[in-house]
């Protein structure tokens, strides 16, 4: 699966070892704070995330894309040490396309 990971570090230390962590897992810095891995399984995904939950603290935040999982489009946060999960499924415009006839 295609993974895209947003970090903002809420300091230089936590910084380094999110960024440690990432590039450890295949990941390639995109932009600033955008990292991506076009292939992780999700084995390793689950691992990277424990990896991440160990050393981040509550002034970190984290967000995870994933697609596909399971057909659908997931996002990942973590805030204030809390893990959040969204799944998102189809397209939303196409669907509403549909409902007016189009």
């Amino acid at each position: 699966m295609f993974v895209s990971v947003i970090i903002e570090p809420g300091g230089l230390d936590s910084g380094k070892m999110i960024v440690d962590i990432l590039t450890r897992y295949g990941f390639m810095k995109i932009q600033r704070s955008c990292w991506e891995i076009l292939k992780i399984s999700e084995d390793e995904l689950f691992k990277l995330k424990n990896d991440l939950d160990r050393v981040t603290d509550y002034y970190d935040k984290i967000r995870i894309y994933q697609f596909p999982v399971n057909g659908m489009f997931v996002i990942t946060e973590m805030k204030q040490k809390k893990w959040r999960k969204c799944q998102f499924s189809g397209t939303p415009a196409a669907n509403q396309n549909k409902k007016r006839g189009k």
